[in-house]
């Protein structure tokens, strides 16, 4: 099975920078699009930003110019560069993949578990 893990999260100041990891592990034929989101307490899970396979990026106009999204398809694996970061980023962060665990299977969505980032004022 395929499985996704984040790692990264934690306290930050505002104004302040962390670096958000998810690692792909498992039987993977190819990774397409990969995403991160995040949900705040009482509010919906929103995309953040996406990569497809080719490396094209999109971004929430609420992260665009502070947040980077990226990916080593050597390694499997996508990261989330967050800087200037501000007390509403707060939210469990979610990593997101479309996978084909094998030629002869259908690519879908898998989630990794979330991991939390609070910025303080």
């Amino acid at each position: 099975q395929v499985q996704l893990v984040e790692s990264g999260g934690g306290l930050a100041q505002a104004g302040g920078s962390r670096r958000l990891s998810c690692a792909a592990s498992g039987s993977i034929f190819r990774i397409n699009a990969m995403g991160w989101y995040r949900q705040a307490p009482g509010k919906q899970r929103e995309l953040v930003a996406q990569i497809t396979g080719a490396g094209s990026t999109n971004y929430a106009d609420s992260v665009k110019g502070r947040f980077i999204i990226s990916r080593d398809n050597a390694k499997n694996t996508m990261y989330l560069q967050l800087n200037s970061l501000k007390p509403e980023d707060t939210a469990v962060y979610y990593c997101n993949g479309n996978i084909a665990s094998s030629r002869y299977l259908a690519s879908r969505d898998y989630w990794g578990q979330g991991t939390q980032v609070t910025v303080s004022s």
